[in-house]
């Protein structure tokens, strides 16, 4: 799903084109490790077809691989937010198929066995186990082989989906309360998905282990007693119920992590920073939801003043990790505050918004190279993306 780094990944990738010659995957490593022959390619791949060392298939093949290698260098110069669902049309054609293919074998395996073996038989539980083995031969060769995205995403849903139907059968047949069971099959399923991310290394998992992770806390909440919350309990403080906290406390972990998958790749050329992303799409939601609609609702003057300054902290926040996921989490209160308070003014209000978030994500990077400049040093500061490759990307 990523671009090769290290010598030892680029040897890695390189031996799908040089099968049984480590000489020639070794010096091709260096060479693209180093960008040596960034000025010569053309001319030096011609020789070595024309000598008789590679084929015009290899020759094709490490064109391709330096040219998405000199990608990444520019896309890490230009100090981005990558974020890529697919690389082509290709994989929403396969993707079709995946889901195509899924339906089809549920409706044979998985919903029809409901009727004709029902949930509680051992039989159900194994249909599931076959299918989350399926997808991991699937994903063997589109995950691993062809290091297609979308179709990773697919599998990874597909995957959950049967995960559930594997620890609910289960559930059933250890003669589980309901209550038993749903904290049995969310935990079930989140661990079978952290094992998904262990083999695959897809980032999405990480967003499906996270929400795994809230859902069994939330069920054993209410199996311990806990009355079943309304959708405003999951995020407001003043209720009476312990899932607001829950959130938020689940949502600074998510956030806790977010952060170190961030600072172990601050150039965001792996896995990681990917995965990084995924976990900032679920923390931020949380922590954001949880404070503002707590101060949204309690709708005093000194709550909505304090409601103004957590969105603006966010906004700073936002600017010095290089993640915009806590500024689109805070927009929609900034919307119903602007709505509530301004009355009159609030379309005016509303359109400096847009008009500045437009700004905002035309100036991002400049923006940001200004405010950390700005900021004294801070543990972490050195592990964030950089910030000082600004004006040579802009020149």
């Amino acid at each position: 799903m990523t671009t090769p780094t290290g010598r030892a990944g680029i040897e890695a990738e390189l031996d799908r084109y040089f099968p049984g010659q480590p000489e020639a995957r070794r010096a091709a490593a260096v060479a693209l490790e180093t960008g040596w022959w960034r000025g010569r390619f053309a001319a030096d791949l011609r020789a070595a077809v024309a000598a008789g060392m590679i084929t015009e298939a290899q020759a094709a093949s490490l064109r391709a691989l330096s040219e998405q290698r000199q990608g990444l260098r520019d896309r890490a110069a230009r100090i981005d937010e990558p974020f890529e669902l697919f690389k082509g049309f290709n994989e929403i054609f396969i993707v079709v198929g995946l889901v195509i293919l899924f339906a089809g074998w549920s409706g044979v395996a998985g919903l029809s066995a409901i009727g004709a073996v029902g949930p509680t038989s051992p039989r159900f539980a194994a249909l599931g186990a076959v299918t989350m083995a399926a997808l991991g031969l699937l994903a063997v060769y589109f995950t691993r082989r062809r290091r297609m995205i979308a179709p990773s995403i697919a599998l990874t849903v597909m995957f959950a989906i049967a995960a559930l139907q594997t620890g609910a059968s289960l559930g059933w047949q250890w003669g589980l309360t309901f209550q038993e069971r749903a904290v049995a099959t969310a935990a079930l399923a989140t661990l079978a998905l952290g094992a998904w991310y262990a083999v695959f290394r897809i980032p999405f998992a990480m967003a499906l282990v996270a929400l795994g992770v809230f859902a069994t806390a939330g069920a054993a909440l209410i199996l311990r007693g806990a009355a079943l919350p309304d959708p405003r309990e999951i995020f407001l403080l003043s209720a009476d119920g312990p899932f607001a906290v829950l959130t938020i406390v689940l949502g600074l972990v998510g956030l806790a992590a977010a952060l170190a998958f961030d600072m172990s790749d601050p150039h965001r050329v792996t896995r990681r920073a990917q995965t990084g992303f995924w976990l900032h799409v679920v923390a931020a939601p949380a922590i954001v939801n949880t404070v503002a609609l707590t101060l949204f609702s309690d709708g005093s003057a000194t709550a909505q003043l304090a409601l103004v300054a957590f969105l603006s902290f966010l906004a700073l926040f936002a600017v010095v990790i290089d993640r915009r996921s806590f500024l689109i989490a805070g927009v929609g209160y900034v919307v119903a505050l602007s709505l509530g308070v301004l009355e009159d003014d609030a379309m005016l209000a509303i359109l400096t918004l847009g008009l500045g978030l437009v700004l905002l994500g035309a100036f991002w990077e400049r923006l940001r190279a200004g405010v950390m400049r700005a900021l004294p040093d801070f543990p972490g500061k050195s592990r964030l993306p950089p910030w000082g490759l600004v004006g040579a990307a802009a020149g």
